[in-house]
């Protein structure tokens, strides 16, 4: 009996840590936005050397995401910029995106001003 009461005790202690490891909804949703942007951007994305397309650009930052997330470090989708979608973590490289008709930039630089653009 008490043994049941101790994992009961600890899935109700696991369930709340779990419950308080998800970005704010808000944060959620506004990031997903910014990778719609992304995805939907036409740009190339630079990690670590190779350029990638949008569509696996969104899909490379989606991961990030769910990483820093599981990880309780995403507060704002500005904290998500800084630390999944600036630079490699293997690397520590900056990310750049290049897109059509323009060259390079930093990635923290082209989505913070692509996230001022969607909070207008």
């Amino acid at each position: 009996m008490k043994r049941l009461l101790i994992a009961a005790l600890a899935t109700v202690c696991w369930s709340a840590g779990s419950a308080s490891a998800a970005a704010p909804e808000a944060t959620r949703t506004e990031v997903a936005r910014l990778l719609d942007a992304v995805e939907k951007s036409q740009c190339q994305f630079n990690r670590n050397g190779s350029w990638h397309d949008a569509r696996q650009a969104r899909a490379h930052l989606q991961k990030k995401f769910d990483y820093l997330e599981k990880k309780k470090l995403v507060t704002t989708t500005e904290s998500f910029i800084e630390r999944g979608a600036s630079s490699s973590s293997m690397s520590g490289d900056p990310y750049q995106i290049r897109c059509p008709g323009t060259p390079a930039v930093a990635s923290a630089a082209w989505l913070k001003g692509e996230l001022a653009r969607l909070r207008k």
